[in-house]
């Protein structure tokens, strides 16, 4: 796909998600449907899209992503009403058509998910995927939603969506006192029994709606129960389905838009050097990923130059630095981290 492509799309500028495509093709050239080659999210569609035709695409986002652009010929997307609904439904689309390069692009032991609890009063977590395969049992899940490549956006998504959908973690139910999150009304008052167990199983249901991507058959459920809690004059429960309806419908993302524009996969890299005496010198890098560590892109350098078996920092420095930039298949930081003083930022 060309830059002059892009012309082609009436892209918004809006919230969304967005599919960069592959037509398929038998043998005589004829095009047999399309697969998926990478899925992402945006708060405006508009410029995220543009973004993957900049000169600097190789620096900023890296030969994996490079290669995706020049592979596909197709673009698709999908708005949604904010972009905490673009996070979620991301996160659906992903999971359920794994295209190629959401999975090259991320060590999958470093993504999140949301795991509802097969329990009498279901919990809800955000657990690691290294921690849901070693530390929960597969008979104790009864649903996860997933994957969430970014911890801190999840995170704020969590606590947008509580607010409207409320929800135990923690506490312990039916022990007639509220927790503290039941005080914030985030807990439903699982703790304190000021919830029955059937409405309480209708919110699980209501959550998992929203987290399967599917707002509208969550309001169109929302909007029936309603009617019905009217019909039967109760009308304090009709009045919190009411609220919640309005809240999904106006989602307050401000925070969301902030973390997501913080985060369009800016690169920070730290650097440092340790020694045992002069002995055993290697100098480590460390990433950081849209403010999450990356580990997977972690990187330990042993000392093979003039600096070898030498307590000289600046000179080990200037090493590994020379042999990172050696790396150009790597994504370029925005921000270089050098631990150290002045003479370790010349060098630099």
């Amino acid at each position: 796909m060309k830059m002059q492509d892009l012309k082609q799309f009436d892209l918004p500028d809006e919230p969304g998600v967005y599919f960069f495509t592959l037509k398929l093709k038998n043998e005589y050239g004829q095009e047999q449907g399309k697969k998926t080659l990478y899925i992402g999210k945006a708060t405006s569609l508009r410029d995220r899209v543009r973004s993957y035709f900049a000169r600097d695409l190789v620096a900023t986002r890296g030969e994996v992503v490079v290669k995706m652009v020049a592979e596909c010929d197709g673009l698709e997307f999908k708005t949604t009403n904010s972009v905490l609904e673009a996070l979620i439904l991301e996160a659906a689309l992903i999971r359920n058509l794994k295209p190629k390069y959401n999975t090259l692009q991320k060590d999958d032991k470093s993504y999140w998910y949301v795991v509802v609890t097969k329990e009498k009063w279901p919990r809800v977590l955000s657990v690691r995927e290294k921690d849901l395969a070693t530390e929960m049992e597969p008979e104790k899940i009864k649903y996860n939603f997933g994957p969430f490549p970014n911890a801190s956006e999840l995170k704020e998504a969590l606590k947008i969506i509580r607010k409207i959908i409320p929800w135990r973690d923690k506490c312990e139910p039916e022990v007639g006192k509220p927790c503290f999150n039941a005080q914030l009304g985030l807990c439903p008052g699982v703790c304190a029994g000021t919830i029955t167990h059937r409405d309480y199983l209708k919110n699980i249901r209501h959550l998992v709606l929203f987290f399967q991507g599917k707002t509208s058959v969550l309001l169109e459920t929302l909007n029936k129960e309603m009617a019905i809690e009217a019909k039967k004059k109760n009308f304090e429960q009709a009045a919190k389905l009411r609220n919640q309806i309005f809240a999904l419908q106006h989602i307050n993302d401000v925070a969301m838009i902030k973390e997501t524009r913080h985060t369009r996969g800016v690169r920070i890299e730290g650097y440092d050097i340790a020694h045992l005496g002069g002995k055993e010198t290697i100098g480590v890098m460390t990433v950081i990923l849209g403010g999450t560590p990356e580990k997977g892109a972690y990187r330990k350098f042993l000392i093979k130059g003039k600096g070898i078996g030498t307590v000289n920092d600046t000179l080990n420095l200037a090493e590994i630095l020379n042999r990172r930039l050696g790396h150009t298949e790597w994504p370029f930081p925005a921000l270089f981290v050098i631990d150290g003083g002045r003479a370790q930022l010349n060098i630099a």
